[in-house]
């Protein structure tokens, strides 16, 4: 059996996904090139757009690639009329790419149901790291709504009495943060985390699936489809800096 996964989505999303990914044990997946990091520990990952996917049209090349595969279970196109009549000579299983919001099961479960997994599958990456002495917050996500708020993090980092490093992305405005060129090289630095402190966010689940305690802070999204699994506790927007803190003091490692 020589079985594809295609899973385009953003980095929570690859994160929540892992489980029914590994399930499914793939020879190969195909996914956005942010996230091949995370998915290539399963299986050899390849770029969506290197590998054709994103084309209007699809070229040859791309369809000689499906063509190799016994099965192709794929989280793309599954709204996307275009594409499925342009391989619905081969062997797809397409899946909805998104949990609805009274789904009523964690994203985990989500996916691993689609695939008739069982449930309660925990995301989980491997990768070499002495924990350190710092704690680590990244204290933007991809949605403003999203972000408990700047000086509330700049807060907790104050009160938490230890060494805090804060992250970012290429586009995100923080002087001093610590920046990544791609997900490999900053996973080994989360997995170092005494405990990490975010926001609803795709790195918040990285870093509960490398293994670092997890303080998440949720504000608009509903916590129980989409906060990070493992050793993480759940805050809200609602909660004052100090709980913040607390939290985390708790979950120190």
């Amino acid at each position: 059996m020589k079985r594809l996964v295609i899973r385009p989505g953003a980095i929570g999303d690859a994160v929540v996904s892992l489980p029914a990914v590994s399930f499914l044990k793939p020879v190969e997946i195909w996914c956005p090139d942010v996230n091949v990091p995370v998915y290539e520990h399963v299986a050899p990952a390849r770029s969506l757009v290197a590998m054709g996917l994103d084309s209007l049209v699809l070229p040859e090349r791309t369809l000689g690639r499906l063509g190799e595969f016994t099965e192709i279970y794929s989280w793309y196109g599954s709204a996307r009329a275009e594409f499925r009549a342009q391989v619905s000579g081969l062997p797809f299983r397409f899946f909805a790419a998104l949990p609805g919001d009274g789904c009523g099961v964690h994203a985990c479960d989500f996916y691993l149901g689609q695939v008739g997994a069982s449930l309660g599958g925990l995301p989980r990456i491997e990768v070499r790291a002495e924990v350190g002495s710092y704690a680590v917050i990244q204290p933007f996500s991809g949605s403003l709504r999203k972000n408990w708020g700047l000086e509330k993090f700049r807060a907790v980092a104050s009160g938490l009495g230890m060494e805090v490093r804060c992250c970012c992305g290429p586009e995100e405005e923080l002087a001093g943060a610590l920046r990544f060129e791609s997900l490999r090289e900053l996973m080994p630095f989360l997995a170092g985390a005494r405990v990490y402190l975010g926001n609803d966010s795709g790195i918040s689940h990285l870093a509960a699936a490398l293994g670092a305690p997890v303080v998440a802070v949720f504000g608009p999204t509903d916590a129980k489809i989409w906060a990070p699994r493992g050793n993480v506790r759940v805050m809200r927007f609602e909660d004052s800096v100090e709980e913040v803190i607390a939290a985390a003091r708790s979950l120190l490692r």
